[in-house]
Parts: structure tokens; C-alpha cells; sequence
């Protein structure tokens, strides 16, 4: 059975930064989900398990036995095991764009930049970001501001959650695809796994600036992934 590709976006901010790709990708005869994560704000359950529960409801219709893709950007890299295990799919691969790996026992604070985690722990939230400050990642004005009219901006107590560890989550075939070198790191640890790996020198939002070259490129990985397997 075909697998579905399921492209998840960061917490952080929403499907549309997906959705370019999830076009290009239906256009060259693939099926394509994208889920929308949503949640409550500060109030329990714990966040990771209200994202599941989107993932779940969005995968509803489809049969238990359809194998996922599952495809992380940013933030949603760290979810992907979670996800994975709140479907009950059989899993084919993991793709990491520009992502963080999972880091279980670990919380999002700790792999942050002591700037961002001055800021959080002074009151504010985080992303902030104005239309100028993503004027240079992501030229197009329209697409500029419809991710931005998406973007949630978080509190400390989100970056402080811990992520239970999926045992054999990494035993999946897994790829990654790299924009910005920042992720470098996890794009290390990922050839280290000997994990097919892409560049692509861009922004972070590049999936919304080229989304046939990241379409193509993703299906270039997959296309690895199952010639290894």
C-alpha cells in the first residue's frame, strides 16, 4: 500500500507553511496530509498530547493499515515520534526539514539560545516576529503575512515541556533536509545515523519560497530511503 505523506508544521506556527508543498506534491500524484495543531494554551493536557490528538482526528478516515511519512518542520521535529505513535500507522520514514531531532528527557529550552531563553523567562513569548524581521527569509508579501497571521507566539512554560521517549522510534528509516545552519547540528546527527541527507542553502520558511524544489527534493529522499530499505 502507498504510503501517505504526512507534513506536520511547527507548533509555532501553522499549516500554511505547508501548503505550498503539499500542492506540488499532489500535482506529481502523491497523497498529502496536513494536519492543523491546535490547542488549549496553557491549560492541561500537556501540549505535545493535544497535538496528537490532532494528528489522530486527522488521520480518522484513513485505514490503520495505510503506512505514514511523517514529515517535521522546526518544532514538529522533536513531536514526530509522539505523532507517529498516537496514529497506530505503520511508519516508513521520518523527514526532518530544518528540524530539531527528538531529544526525549531533554526540554526545547535547554537547545535554545540563552537570548531566547532571557527573553522567555522575563514574561514575554516567543516567536515575536514583525514583518520586517522575515522581509529578507520570505520575499512574497502575501505569503509573508498569511504565515504571520498564523504564527503563536508561545510562553516559557510550552519550551519547558518535556517529551516522553517513543522506544525504537529511531530504528525507522529516517531522512533529513537542511535550509539554515543553525540545524546543522541535527543534520550531523542525522548522517551519523547514515541517514540519506539534502541541502538546500535558504531560509527557514523555504518551503514557501520554492515549494517544487522542497517537494522534489523530499521525494528524492523518500526515493533513498526505499532503495536502502
Amino acid at each position: 500500500m502507498e504510503s501517505l505523506i504526512v507534513l506536520i508544521h511547527s507548533p509555532l506556527v501553522g499549516p500554511f507553511t505547508w501548503s505550498l508543498v503539499a500542492k506540488s506534491l499532489q500535482a506529481d500524484g502523491f497523497d498529502v496530509l496536513v494536519p492543523v495543531l491546535t490547542d488549549s494554551g496553557e491549560t492541561p493536557p500537556p501540549y505535545w498530547q493535544q497535538h496528537a490528538a490532532c494528528v489522530q482526528q486527522a488521520l480518522v478516515s484513513i485505514p490503520h493499515e495505510r503506512p505514514l511519512v511523517l514529515v517535521g518542520h522546526s518544532g514538529a521535529g522533536s513531536l514526530l515520534p509522539v505523532l507517529a505513535q498516537a496514529a497506530r500507522h505503520p511508519d516508513t520514514a521520518y523527514l526532518f526539514v530544518d528540524a530539531d531531532l527528538p531529544h526525549p528527557g531533554k526540554t526545547q529550552l535547554e537547545e535554545m539560545p540563552e537570548e531566547l531563553r532571557r527573553l522567555l523567562a522575563s514574561g514575554e513569548r516567543f516567536p515575536n516576529w514583525k514583518d520586517e524581521d522575515l522581509r529578507e527569509v520570505l520575499p512574497d508579501g502575501r505569503a509573508r503575512q498569511r504565515m504571520l497571521a498564523e504564527v503563536q507566539p508561545r510562553p516559557l512554560n510550552f519550551f519547558e515541556e518535556v517529551l516522553p521517549d517513543v522506544s525504537g522510534w529511531s530504528d525507522a528509516p529516517g531522512g533529513y533536509l537542511l535550509f539554515t545552519q543553525g540545524y546543522r547540528p541535527y543534520l550531523e546527527q542525522a548522517q551519523g545515523a547514515e541517514w540519506p541527507s539534502r541541502m538546500l542553502p535558504a531560509g527557514h520558511f523555504h518551503m514557501l519560497v520554492d515549494p517544487v524544489a522542497v517537494a522534489a527534493t523530499l521525494v528524492e529522499l523518500l526515493k533513498q530511503i526505499n532503495e536502502q530499505c
